[in-house]
C-alpha cells in the first residue's frame, strides 16, 4: 500500500466519520422535534402556559412583582428552599437497671438487655425468670 493509498483511505475514514455524526445529529434532531411535537399537543403543559400567561398579565395589571406573589403566597418563607424538618428529638436517657442473680449474688448493672452476661442468665435460666430479678 502505497502513501497515497494510505492518505485516500483516511481521508475516506474521515468522510465516513463525519457522514455518521451528520446522521447522528440529524436523528437527534429528529427525535427532539418529535418530542417537541408532543410537548405542543400536551393538555397539561397547555394548561400551565395559560396558567403563566394569565398570572403574568394579573401581576402587570396590580404591578407586582414575583416575589411580591410568593410574600403574599408564603408569608414565612423556609430558609435554604428545603421543607423546614423538625427539630431533631433528644432520646430519653435510659435508666439504669440492676439484676441480682440469687444463685450466684451476682449484680449486672445495664441500660439495654443487649449485656454478655445478662443473655447468659437469660439462656440458662429463661427470659422470665430473669425478668423477675429486676430490682426497684
Amino acid at each position: 500500500m502505497s502513501a497515497v493509498d494510505i492518505r485516500n483511505y483516511i481521508i475516506g475514514v474521515q468522510i465516513l466519520s463525519r457522514l455518521a455524526e451528520f446522521r447522528a445529529a440529524e436523528k437527534a434532531l429528529q427525535e427532539q422535534l418529535a418530542q417537541l411535537e408532543s410537548l405542543k399537543n400536551d393538555a397539561g403543559l397547555k394548561k400551565e402556559i395559560e396558567f403563566e400567561e394569565k398570572l403574568k398579565t394579573l401581576m402587570g395589571k396590580y404591578d407586582k412583582s414575583l416575589r411580591d406573589v410568593i410574600a403574599i403566597l408564603d408569608p414565612a418563607p423556609r430558609k435554604g428552599g428545603a421543607p423546614a424538618a423538625a427539630a431533631p428529638k433528644q432520646r430519653r436517657a435510659r435508666v439504669v437497671k440492676v439484676y441480682h442473680n440469687p444463685h450466684t449474688g451476682e449484680l449486672i448493672e445495664t441500660k439495654g438487655g443487649n449485656h454478655r452476661g445478662l443473655k447468659a442468665w437469660k439462656e440458662q435460666y429463661g427470659a422470665a425468670t430473669v425478668d423477675s430479678w429486676l430490682r426497684g
